[in-house]
């Protein structure tokens, strides 16, 4: 891997939060790292084999003159997405929007924020016992697919499977996909959390039946332990349900796991 730099790119456009921001133009500076494998454009000297950097700085200068913003957080945020969306090659962003003309009555040199944003594959276990199980697993991956940020690459077969935990009484219909995803692992349970609301999703008691249940088992090799989320999930390794399907389209993720 590689880092292609790009320091100093002045736009002039329209972003703010006070009426007079969004008519008159003013300057944003962006700085980029972007991270992408360019050792085959190295050896053979091929632009196409590369991520050509003057396409990247005509993206973001199409993004902020295209738009109005309040917040440069917003606008930091829609360069980054946009390039990570047109430009494959590049695995990861760190983008820095600076606003030296920021209507701020003390002295300063600037005001920045800064975001990264990454590709990362996402391992999802999606499971339905209420209504029309396949309909709710079908819309789950449609819903999925439609999301900004996530593109669904694998699904495994549908399997049928008894209820766990003791609470829900029909029986589950389960699959596995897997995403590439640009969110990070809490902005993805966001996603999932609306896309199950969305489907009717009612959580009254843990367990229970449920029109749509989407749970992440792994995010690449993250490693999380929060109030929200426990990633690997806690108890795959106990769930056939989980492991059956994921083996058919992930096995390497369960090597030395017992089925």
């Amino acid at each position: 891997m590689g880092i292609i730099k790009i320091r100093g790119l002045e736009i002039s456009a329209c972003h703010g939060v006070k009426d007079f921001e969004k008519v008159n133009p003013q300057r944003f500076v962006f700085d980029a790292d972007l991270t992408c494998d360019f050792y085959a454009a190295a050896i053979s000297d091929d632009l196409e084999k590369t991520v050509n950097y003057s396409r990247v700085c005509k993206e973001i200068a199409e993004v902020t003159r295209g738009n109005v913003f309040n917040l440069i957080e917003k606008l930091a945020y829609e360069c980054a997405f946009s390039i990570m969306e047109k430009f494959e090659r590049v695995e990861k962003i760190t983008l820095t929007v600076n606003k030296p003309d920021a209507p701020v009555k003390q002295k300063f040199d600037t005001v920045a924020v800064t975001v990264t944003v990454e590709r990362e594959k996402a391992y999802l276990s999606i499971g339905s016992n209420l209504g029309d199980k396949k309909q709710y697993l079908d819309t789950a991956i449609k819903m999925l697919n439609e999301t900004r940020g996530v593109k669904v690459e694998k699904i495994s077969d549908y399997i049928s499977s008894e209820p766990y935990g003791g609470v829900a009484k029909n029986e589950f219909l389960n699959c596995a996909a897997v995403v590439s995803t640009l969110l990070t692992p809490h902005a993805l349970l966001d996603e999932i959390h609306r896309i199950e609301a969305e489907c009717g999703r009612a959580r009254k008691e843990r367990w229970g039946d449920r029109t749509l249940d989407i749970d992440i088992i792994f995010f690449g090799e993250k490693k999380i332990r929060d109030e929200r989320l426990i990633i690997p999930h806690p108890d795959y390794k106990n769930r056939d349900f989980v492991k059956k399907p994921l083996k058919q389209i992930a096995p390497h993720m369960l090597i030395g796991i017992d089925d």
